[in-house]
């Protein structure tokens, strides 16, 4: 039997609530395939963490979780720590430290799940966001000059390598290719007359690989608008980190909301591990209240299924969100419903089960 090992980081406010489901449905799909098993190691790092010991995980921390195939996030965030501590010595510094450079989100409507959008034909949402995730705008690169003086400056700057921008261009290619789609590249290369020409340049230049797989470019701001007017015209879309975040969420607000938003953060080579995360933060606000959409968390478990060569049930664990969302009978408040997560969780299994 293969057995995969996975490190858990339950994290703050909601997110151990929601993981803990999200285990339980690999642990289901486990059981039910009878050919692989999980084998859990839960770290209490986190803003708590951070109170107690003056470090959001230990010093040998990423040596722990290098010893893991993947690491399951639940989220990060509390109030009383600033998020720039939160969110750089946890969360950024895996993706970075790991060299998890792909942010891969899914965005497709569900039947069952709400759209703001008037009169959108389900079949038309469904994309597939591939982010640039270790570079770009969130590099960390600048300065802070003259600081509480009149004369003071902020540098931020971007990083745009050839090999960070060409391995996430071409990763999108070799997706689309795989499913038959189309991409489409987002930058802003008519004011950022550096970066995004850059990143244009080397979409361009990776293309010529690929003349089978057809191809679209906008603008972000363009992009912002027909996520909204026509999404139907998406289907894997590349972008630079911070564009890339941005539409993600826009995304998610089209496609159910943040209850339904799991993002991967990959390391394709896998020679670090890769982590899988609810996009929809630590909710500080509902915690310990039973009211926390563990979704979000159970798909993100869809997501590490398929990266550990598990697709079918990948798929099966997908139609069984699905099943739960068209039955509308056992939902959590934030989707019209009074259920907790533990029994949002049970109809699931439940579907996929059957």
């Amino acid at each position: 039997m293969q057995t995969h090992k996975i490190a858990v980081i339950g994290g703050d406010g909601i997110g151990p609530e929601v993981i803990s489901q999200g285990m339980r449905a690999l642990k289901e799909a486990a059981r039910l395939d009878g050919s692989f098993a999980f084998d859990f190691t839960e770290y209490p790092w986190g803003c708590e963490y951070y109170l107690k010991t003056g470090r959001m995980m230990p010093a040998d921390g990423m040596d722990q979780l290098s010893r893991h195939e993947a690491v399951y996030l639940g989220a990060v965030g509390a109030p009383g720590v600033p998020d720039h501590i939160s969110l750089w010595d946890l969360l950024l510094k895996i993706r970075k430290g790991f060299d998890q450079y792909i942010n891969l989100r899914p965005i497709k409507l569900l039947q069952g799940a709400p759209c703001p959008l008037k009169d959108v034909d389900r079949r038309a949402i469904d994309m597939i966001v591939v982010r640039e995730n270790s570079e770009g705008e969130y590099a960390s690169a600048g300065d802070w000059l003259f600081r509480g003086q009149e004369n003071e400056v902020v540098l931020q700057t971007g990083v745009f390598s050839r090999k960070g921008c060409q391995r996430t261009i071409r990763y999108a290619f070799e997706l689309a290719r795989s499913l038959g789609k189309s991409v489409s590249n987002i930058t802003k290369s008519n004011a950022l007359n550096y970066s995004m020409v850059y990143w244009d340049q080397i979409f361009a230049e990776v293309a010529q690989d690929y003349p089978d797989v057809p191809t679209h470019a906008y603008l972000v701001d363009a992009a912002s608008m027909f996520f909204v007017k026509d999404p139907g015209r998406f289907q894997v879309v590349v972008a630079s980190n911070l564009f890339g975040d941005i539409l993600t969420d826009l995304g998610a607000a089209i496609s159910g909301g943040m209850g339904l938003a799991a993002g991967a953060n990959l390391n394709p080579e896998r020679k670090y591990p890769s982590m899988f995360e609810p996009i929809h933060g630590s909710a500080p606000d509902i915690a310990g209240k039973g009211l926390a959409n563990p979704l979000a968390s159970i798909w993100s478990a869809s997501q590490m299924l398929e990266f550990l060569g598990h697709p079918q049930w990948a798929q099966k664990l997908l139609d069984a969100i699905e099943q739960t969302l068209i039955a509308g009978d056992c939902l959590t408040p934030d989707m019209g419903g009074s259920a907790n997560a533990a029994q949002v969780t049970d109809a699931v299994l439940s579907y996929l089960a059957q």
